[in-house]
């Protein structure tokens, strides 16, 4: 035996964020100390579809299919073409939006009880939909920008004067949990705002209106349960012809934005990041990593914009750059998170799941 850990990969997903999860888990795979694991890229197809692959590869469907046995007793994966059980070890979703980072992933694997990579179903959830992780980041005290909310069976009831009264102009427009700028625009004037709410609703049921913040873009990355480490922040500079960070400017232009980590900031600015980036994570359940976003302004004030409890692990992401400046490979990166991950899953066995009652059923 060769003593390795097998780890699924789990990259695509039926999400408008598919692509930069394949670019991803691409780099994963590269990157994965295989001395110490085992991967298995399996690919989720933009219909849902579960593939075993080769590598990690835009074409999903011409891997081997499989199927899930779903007995917390002899969990694992099968190939419907066989039936031969694949057993893994630990699933590491790298799987970005939709049904990969908000928490339903997380609870069907919770549910066959394997080891998992990154935050549960809780932390998924809470940190996804924005309406909900401002709520809750407002609530313990954590800066964030001021919102107004509409769910898709209240759309009749959005008005722009009023949103434009609360939020002033310029506003943001955005999908509620959806990630990369997808479903975001940013609106100036009275003619952009029904083209843009529409953009919103396309990809989800409910739509937040944020004020715009004035600031510089800054990013911080997250690894650990207890205790928690932070990175020292990069901030993305975006060029002036783009009106925000958008998906293009992130994944697409290759000059779009310069990137510079660590970020030229001072230490009390440094130091307020950091520890709002830790609060944010804590409050939000997050577990074994995350990126958190935020906007510093020129008075030195900080606002979380948003966590990202799966960040990108393409050449152009920033979680695994912060990391790099503090002297953490990406190879070491990966085995700590999946370290991390195995340790918790062991302490997790200490909860009961039966309960001794006179009950009879």
């Amino acid at each position: 035996m060769s003593g390795k850990k097998k780890v699924a990969l789990l990259y695509g997903g039926r999400s408008v964020e598919h692509g930069v999860s394949v670019n991803s888990a691409r780099n994963i795979l590269e990157f994965i100390d295989k001395d110490r694991f085992e991967p298995l890229p399996i690919g989720i197809s933009n219909s849902g579809q579960w593939f075993l692959t080769q590598t990690v590869t835009a074409d999903i469907e011409q891997g081997k299919a499989l199927g899930l046995l779903l007995d917390p007793k002899n969990a694992g994966l099968i190939l419907l073409a066989s039936g031969d059980r694949i057993k893994v070890d630990l699933i590491f979703p790298v799987l970005h939006g939709t049904n990969g980072e908000d928490g339903s992933i997380q609870g069907m694997i919770k549910a066959m009880e394997l080891p998992m990579v990154g935050t549960g179903v809780l932390g998924s959830a809470l940190s996804m939909n924005k309406v909900v992780a401002k709520r809750f980041l407002k609530e313990a005290g954590v800066p964030v920008s001021k919102y107004v909310a509409y769910r898709y069976y209240e759309k009749e009831k959005i008005n722009f004067d009023e949103i434009e009264k609360s939020l002033k102009l310029p506003f943001m427009v955005k999908s509620a949990s959806l990630g990369s700028s997808v479903g975001v625009s940013k609106v100036s004037k009275k003619s952009e705002f029904k083209k843009a709410v529409e953009e919103a609703f396309k990809y989800d049921d409910e739509v937040i209106f944020e004020e715009f913040i004035t600031g510089r873009e800054i990013e911080c990355a997250i690894i650990g349960n207890y205790p928690v480490q932070a990175s020292n922040p990069g901030e993305i500079v975006v060029k002036k012809k783009y009106d925000f960070y958008t998906f293009d400017a992130k994944y697409v232009d290759p000059d779009a934005v310069s990137i510079e980590v660590p970020a030229a900031l001072d230490e009390t600015s440094i130091k307020l990041i950091r520890e709002t980036s830790v609060k944010a994570y804590e409050t939000l359940r997050c577990e074994d990593f995350a990126r958190v976003d935020l906007f510093l302004t020129k008075k030195g004030k900080v606002y979380v914009n948003e966590i990202n409890t799966i960040p990108g692990f393409t050449n152009s992401s920033m979680f695994p750059m912060m990391w790099k400046e503090r002297g953490i490979s990406f190879t070491e990166l990966i085995s700590r998170i999946i370290d991390l991950a195995s340790e918790r899953y062991e302490s997790g066995k200490r909860i009961e799941r039966g309960y001794e009652s006179a009950l009879t059923y």
